[in-house]
């Protein structure tokens, strides 16, 4: 579980912020625990975490309640990439299925997560990530300015949880690449990616009135 980010767009680290009366990061944990063996929280590395942005992250060490439900807390480092290979270092190495997930997708039901472990375990690819069809129009902007369209045909919006087969995915990162997402490393050592349908309510945070739709929703879901 990915919750390093500095939350630069948002304006503080969001993942820990309150969300219909529990901190962002739980909601996406509780999730993956309903497949999981054990969830590793990744959080901001000591001295990175602003306190007077939303509450305290747990601390490196910390298990269960201190931990958001988490059964362990790691320290991330200075980007994605560098945060999940530090959160699969504390991954027993009997896991065979993994699965990341951006803590800043709160939204993500359990049923999506398991979606892609079962899709892994299927054993048709080396990992699998949830797409949703990008339904805007689409601008290549130059200078600000519009300068032509991009198709759309087979464009398709990328989500987390993503779930791999745990030796291939360790193998992508054995090399310390960078990428946006770990498919993307995956893709770019040669392996396999499939997709399944996402859910678009599974949005991520980015601006602070992104917090206010996803209680919104969280709440009604409750009634």
């Amino acid at each position: 579980m990915v919750a390093g980010g500095s939350g630069r767009r948002f304006g503080g680290h969001k993942q820990f912020l309150p969300l219909a009366g529990h901190p962002v990061a739980s909601w996406s944990v509780r999730a993956a625990s309903s497949v999981a063996d054990g969830v590793v929280l990744v959080v901001p590395a000591p001295g990175t975490y602003d306190t007077a942005v939303g509450d305290p992250a747990p601390r490196p060490g910390a298990s269960g309640d201190d931990a958001l439900g988490a059964s362990c807390v790691v320290a991330g480092g200075s980007t994605r990439a560098e945060s999940v290979r530090a959160g699969l270092a504390a991954v027993p190495s009997d896991a065979d299925v993994i699965v990341v997930h951006d803590a800043a997708r709160p939204l993500a039901s359990p049923g999506l997560f398991a979606a892609v472990v079962e899709a892994v375990r299927a054993g048709d690819a080396d990992g699998v990530i949830p797409v949703v069809p990008v339904v805007d129009t689409l601008k290549r902007i130059v200078g600000g300015r519009s300068v032509g369209g991009v198709d759309r045909d087979g464009l398709f919006a990328v989500q987390t949880p993503q779930a791999f087969a745990a030796g291939a995915l360790r193998a992508a990162h054995a090399g310390g690449g960078e990428s946006t997402d770990d498919a993307g490393l995956l893709e770019a050592a040669g392996l396999t990616v499939a997709v399944v349908e996402g859910d678009p309510r599974n949005f991520k945070l980015t601006r602070p009135e992104d917090l206010t739709l996803a209680e919104t929703l969280l709440i009604k879901a409750r009634s």
